[in-house]
């Protein structure tokens, strides 16, 4: 918990300075105030409330190094600064701040003045892939236009990219955050977010091109805070969380860091970018400090059980580890198998494990598997399922090699006040044992898509009732999540929008407009693969593996996948009765033609 190394100190108004980490000492798991839940209406009541213990958040260097620690009662000190300081420019109430969204203390200090001042914080992700700045400002500056922010921040790291993104924007202020500081307070009292208020505007993690921003107001996110802690994960005094999920996503942001301050736990940061280089660092924590409660995409499990040397298992007690949360992505049970295996020594619980099932749009979460259990799955007749939308369940508890048996995990049941309809392509309920499209209604769905009326209409109707995207049916009470009737792709955990790898493809001379479609496949370890198929009349095979690679190293540049990109006859491509191509039908006829799988 402590260490002798010289590390940056931060608080909010003075200088950085540096000094002797033995002085810095990261905020206990045990608090000396009951613990208390759903009596919030708004975050600024859940911090106030937090602020009376000794609780709080530790942010950790790719080295493992506490480099701060900020007790709720400091953070809301400096909340409630800074606020004053971001009404200083008399913008109007519930204008939106963008902040640059790394694992950085700045970055919880901004969002929570925002909720004092009563201006909507918005997170702006910091995906960055190799030689991509220039599609990175790109994306900011859409964002940007978007929110129609008023006031913009981003640390040093970041800070180039938002000033370049910045440009032809109407933005009162852009800075970092030392240059919020240096402004004057304004005398205005601090009026904070109401109920009915916006609480934050969340981005899509889908499209980079066509990104939406999901209107989540306080009643929402505190109604969604309260069951996840009570009803999902059962929060005691003394548990403790670790996170290594970005802010800008909706289970790091709402997980990790709205959840633990509105229950009054600690919890231990460290950047996704650490956690890619060094997985190991994830599990030393949780041993270090006697954690508790950590979430990840199935994906982070499978990086840190590869990436785990046997001395490290050696050193590791992860016995204190009772809420191994997985979602965000659909989940393959094997990989969790591996991770539990290989950290048995450690005293990992693989009844720690829990699943769940939520999305941005209804805050974070909808539903949790039982706690203590592990993971619990289906099988089914893949037959019956594929061709009927029938689910027949089988006595194996494993998938077949022939593919007729497919395994689904149980991702539990709708937390309360949530209601659940399976329901098909024509809107009708369906009967029990079928599958179809998700629908869902609750108190902690969102308002809408910010300027998009449209777009909103298409998922949420008069009634409340949200249209999911996600293919499932009911196991008893339990949701279980078959696919995605959305054409998003998903590679480790990103939600990767075909449109936008077409687009790329589109922007080439040499390729036609609606001559593209993408789709993804799993490959021959079961991990989906983007795949792009392009219709050309050119029969040069030189030209051909010039496109090829052209495009491969274009998408990896702008979207940070590999993509295997095929090049097919005219004529392939099924298009809809609008003319447009059919991503699901160009697939199914790619498979059978022999297409896929062509270097």
């Amino acid at each position: 918990m402590k260490s002798s190394q010289a590390v940056v100190s931060y608080s909010c108004g003075s200088e950085i300075k540096l000094e002797d980490t033995s002085r810095l000492v990261a905020t206990p798991s045990i608090n000396n105030i009951p613990m208390r839940r759903g009596e919030f209406s708004t975050l600024a009541q859940a911090l106030d409330y937090a602020a009376r213990g000794r609780t709080g958040y530790n942010f950790y260097s790719r080295r493992g190094h506490l480099y701060a620690s900020i007790p709720y009662s400091r953070l809301r000190h400096d909340a409630r600064i800074l606020a004053r300081k971001l009404l200083y420019f008399r913008i109007p109430r519930g204008s939106k701040v963008a902040i640059v969204a790394n694992t950085h203390p700045e970055f919880v200090r901004f969002f929570f003045a925002c909720q004092y001042a009563g201006l909507i914080p918005v997170p702006l992700p910091i995906v960055m892939h190799l030689n991509g700045a220039e599609a990175y400002v790109r994306q900011l500056s859409r964002l940007l236009a978007i929110c129609d922010a008023r006031l913009a921040v981003a640390t040093d790291e970041f800070y180039p990219y938002l000033e370049k993104a910045a440009q032809g924007h109407r933005l009162d202020f852009l800075g970092r955050p030392d240059d919020f500081y240096a402004l004057p307070e304004s005398s205005v009292q601090l009026d904070p977010l109401g109920q009915g208020e916006l609480a934050y505007l969340q981005f899509t993690s889908g499209s980079t091109r066509f990104p939406k921003g999901v209107m989540i107001t306080q009643k929402a996110v505190l109604s969604n805070l309260n069951a996840i802690t009570e009803y999902g994960i059962s929060c005691r005094n003394g548990d403790r969380a670790v996170s290594w999920l970005p802010f800008y996503h909706d289970m790091g942001l709402v997980g990790l860091v709205l959840s633990t301050m509105a229950s009054q736990l600690s919890v231990d940061f460290f950047s996704t970018s650490d956690f890619a280089m060094r997985p190991g660092l994830w599990l030393k924590l949780m041993s270090d400090n006697g954690a508790t409660i950590s979430f990840s995409p199935p994906f982070g499990y499978e990086l840190a059980a590869l990436r785990l040397r046997d001395s490290d298992v050696q050193n590791y007690d992860l016995s204190s580890w009772r809420i191994a949360g997985v979602g965000a992505e659909m989940i393959r049970p094997e990989l969790l198998e591996r991770f539990a295996k290989r950290l048995k020594p450690c005293g990992f619980d693989p009844g720690a494990f829990l699943s769940c099932y939520g999305m941005a749009e209804c805050s974070l979460a909808v539903a949790f598997a039982k706690r203590g259990v592990g993971i619990e799955v289906d099988s089914i007749d893949a037959e019956r399922l594929a061709t009927f939308k029938e689910i027949v369940h089988l006595k194996t508890q494993k998938a077949s090699a022939n593919g007729r048996v497919k395994t689904f995990v149980k991702c539990g049941c709708p937390l309360p006040g949530f209601e659940v309809e399976i329901r098909d392509s024509s809107g009708r309920v369906v009967p029990d044992g079928k599958c179809g499209i998700l629908f869902l209604r609750g108190p902690s769905v969102m308002s809408g898509y910010l300027g998009d009326k449209e777009a909103t209409s298409e998922v949420l109707d008069a009634e409340g009732w949200l249209n999911t995207g996600d293919t499932a049916y009911l196991s008893g009470k339990d949701i279980v999540i078959t696919g995605r009737s959305k054409d998003l792709i998903i590679i480790n955990g990103r939600n990767i929008w075909p449109q936008d790898i077409e687009y790329l493809a589109e922007s080439l001379e040499e390729v036609r407009i609606g001559d593209t479609c993408a789709f993804s496949l799993p490959d021959e370890k079961g991990k989906e693969r983007a795949v792009l198929v392009i219709q050309c009349k050119n029969g040069d095979e030189e030209a051909k593996k010039a496109l090829r690679g052209t495009l491969r190293s274009l998408v990896l540049k702008e979207l940070g996948i590999d993509c295997q990109v095929i090049v097919v006859p005219r004529n392939t491509l099924v298009r809809t009765t609008s003319g447009k191509p059919s991503r699901s039908a160009t697939r199914k006829v790619c498979i059978e033609r022999g297409f896929v799988g062509c270097p």
